[in-house]
C-alpha cells in the first residue's frame, strides 16, 4: 500500500465511508471480493463470502483465499501503523496457520499490530467462521516504504 491518505479521522478510525477507497488500493483484493467492515491503528476488520469459485475440493474455501483476506487486512492495519513521513507498506514474510475448513457463509478476518517500528509493522491476523470459531492465524511482517528521493 502506498501514498497515505487522509482518510483516518483524528483518532485514527477510518470513516466509514472511506473504506472502500482505502481497500480499492489494493485491486486484487477488491477482484477477490474482500470488504472492510472498520479500519484504526489498533483493529481492522474485514470478510469474504465462501462462494464455490473460491474452493479446494470438498467445497472448502481455498486456503489462498484465506491468505489474502488476511494479507489485505492486515496491509491495511500495517498502513494505519506507520510511522510519520513513511510512503506506503509491503508485505515481506507471511507465515499462516489453518485450523478448520470454511463451507459456508463468511471468513471474518480481525487484524491487530504486534510490533509498530521505524522500519517493519508486524501484524497478526485471526480468521473466523460466522460461530466466532478460529479458522486460522497469520502473522507478518509489512516493510515500511520510505518516500523516493
Amino acid at each position: 500500500m502506498t501514498e497515505k491518505s487522509s482518510a483516518a479521522t483524528p483518532e485514527g478510525a477510518v470513516a466509514e465511508g472511506e473504506l472502500t477507497a482505502l481497500l480499492g488500493t489494493m485491486p486484487y483484493a477488491v477482484s477477490l471480493g474482500v470488504e472492510l467492515e472498520a479500519a484504526s491503528p489498533a483493529e481492522t476488520r474485514g470478510h469474504l463470502h465462501w462462494a464455490p469459485e473460491r474452493c479446494t475440493i470438498g467445497g472448502a474455501l481455498h486456503g489462498g483465499a484465506l491468505m489474502s483476506l488476511a494479507d489485505a487486512v492486515g496491509a491495511v492495519c500495517a498502513y494505519l501503523n506507520l510511522p510519520p513521513g513513511a510512503a506506503g507498506t509491503t508485505t515481506v514474510e507471511s507465515k499462516t496457520n489453518f485450523f478448520r475448513a470454511l463451507r459456508e457463509g463468511a471468513v471474518r478476518a480481525v487484524a491487530r499490530p504486534l510490533h509498530t517500528g521505524r522500519s517493519f509493522v508486524v501484524v497478526q491476523t485471526d480468521l473466523y467462521d460466522d460461530e466466532g470459531r478460529r479458522l486460522g492465524q497469520t502473522t507478518q511482517t509489512q516493510a515500511v516504504l520510505l518516500p523516493r528521493t
